[in-house]
């Protein structure tokens, strides 16, 4: 903001220093035009002695020279030429009459002879004000439109782009509590609600996330306490056994019979606990509605086709009938593009295809990528969260893309299945028709 504001008044004081200059120009300009009149003075006489041919195109002058002789020149017909000449061709001369002192003249006025008759030229200089107040008319136009549109770039863009700079260093830190104010900006006005938008929802989110942490904690908590409870018994059993206090057969089959139940009842714990660790974490919200085929698979088209132009991987879509899915548009994109970056990083670079199929009342969308290095016994797994199979040495993630893809199919009542054929990788969204 003071950077603008520094810059905005150096604007301001160049522009007010180009005025002061350009007047200051003007000015001296005008003063040395001072004294045109007696250029058209002598234009005047010199025709005038000269007895010119036409008096009304001053562009006769050298031939009236050549034609004529001055000294023929009678004072009696002076006044006749006088009134032959066209003063409209003279800037400066307004009036030429024979001189008479005791004439009250109002205008400025040079006297000269002229073939022994002294004669008075009334003149006028050019009004400096004429062109000077039309000029820095102009300029004062100039300058206010160039505060005002400061003043507007200052509080449209450059208030509002404040705002959101420390709006987003208030999300980095974690302060996702302070609304952010509506600004009615056609710049930023929109940007501004769709930061709203996703500081509320980063908060409902981490809410959800605290509240899911305090139940799962909850959860171990209690399996942990109640795995206490056959952990005693078992360790009774134990020490009663180690110290021979069952003497009899039949007793240590007992004994034997509760340790057997103890450690069934821990291992129903422990799965609890497992299955807790790996159960959904994410909330992941799908609204089903109806789209075309074509409208998702152009999407993914546009963005993708020019991406493995640039990595040279042969990218296809073979031809399909189009059809209406009931699916959530969005999220099919989602589960489409996560499968396209899979075989992106985990296929030889060579070529990706998108093929389709019809199976019963559903659309079968298959990604195949070639270059497939995965293991049989890794298919089974790979829908699994964290799970990373055995072709991802040395590459990065985190093993989430296609579980998402499964539980974002799931919820739009459809599926996903992957295979493996002739070296090449195909996964395989099952949607279903509307």
């Amino acid at each position: 903001m003071s950077k603008f504001k520094k810059a905005s008044w150096m604007i301001i004081v160049l522009e007010l220093i180009l005025i002061a200059g350009l007047n200051i120009f003007y000015i001296i300009n005008r003063s040395n035009e001072k004294g045109y009149h007696k250029v058209d003075v002598e234009r005047i006489i010199y025709l005038l002695e000269n007895e010119p041919a036409s008096y009304n195109d001053p562009k006769t002058e050298v031939d009236s020279v050549q034609k004529n002789n001055p000294e023929s020149q009678s004072n009696s017909n002076l006044i006749d030429n006088i009134k032959k000449i066209d003063l409209s061709q003279y800037e400066t001369v307004i009036r030429i009459t024979p001189f008479d002192p005791d004439e009250i003249c109002n205008n400025e006025y040079m006297v000269e002879e002229v073939n022994g008759t002294l004669l008075r030229f009334e003149y006028k200089e050019a009004d400096e004000k004429s062109g000077l107040l039309p000029m820095n008319i102009g300029l004062v136009v100039m300058f206010l439109a160039t505060v005002i549109l400061l003043n507007y770039i200052r509080i449209k863009v450059v208030a509002p782009f404040t705002k959101m700079s420390d709006m987003t260093v208030e999300l980095a830190k974690g302060n996702l509590l302070a609304p952010i104010k509506e600004e009615k900006s056609r710049f930023f006005g929109k940007f501004l609600w769709g930061m709203d938008m996703l500081r509320e929802n980063l908060e409902d989110s981490k809410a959800k996330e605290l509240e899911y942490q305090k139940e799962k904690k909850t959860m171990l908590l209690s399996l942990s306490h109640d795995i206490k409870t056959p952990l005693s018994a078992i360790q009774l059993y134990t020490k009663a056994m180690s110290e021979g206090l069952y003497d009899t057969e039949e007793k240590k089959q007992e004994a034997y019979a509760g340790i057997l139940n103890n450690t069934k009842q821990i291992k129903t714990y422990c799965d609890e606990i497992y299955k807790l660790s790996r159960e959904d974490f994410m909330e992941l919200s799908v609204n089903v509605g109806e789209v075309y085929l074509s409208q998702v698979l152009d999407k993914v088209r546009a963005y993708y086709n020019d991406k493995l132009s640039v990595l040279h991987t042969d990218f296809k879509i073979s031809e399909y009938d189009d059809c209406l899915l009931s699916v959530d548009k969005d999220r099919l994109e989602e589960a489409l593009q996560n499968l396209m970056e899979n075989a992106i990083k985990y296929g030889d670079g060579k070529e990706i295809c998108i093929s389709f199929s019809d199976e019963e009342d559903c659309k079968l969308i298959t990604v195949s990528n070639t270059g497939c290095s995965l293991e049989e016994n890794d298919i089974s797994n790979i829908f699994d969260s964290f799970y990373r199979g055995s072709n991802t040495k040395n590459i990065g993630g985190n093993g989430l893309g296609l579980y998402i893809v499964k539980q974002l199919m799931k919820k739009m009542d459809g599926d996903v299945f992957a295979e493996i054929s002739k070296d090449r990788f195909n996964i395989t969204l099952v949607t279903r028709k509307a």
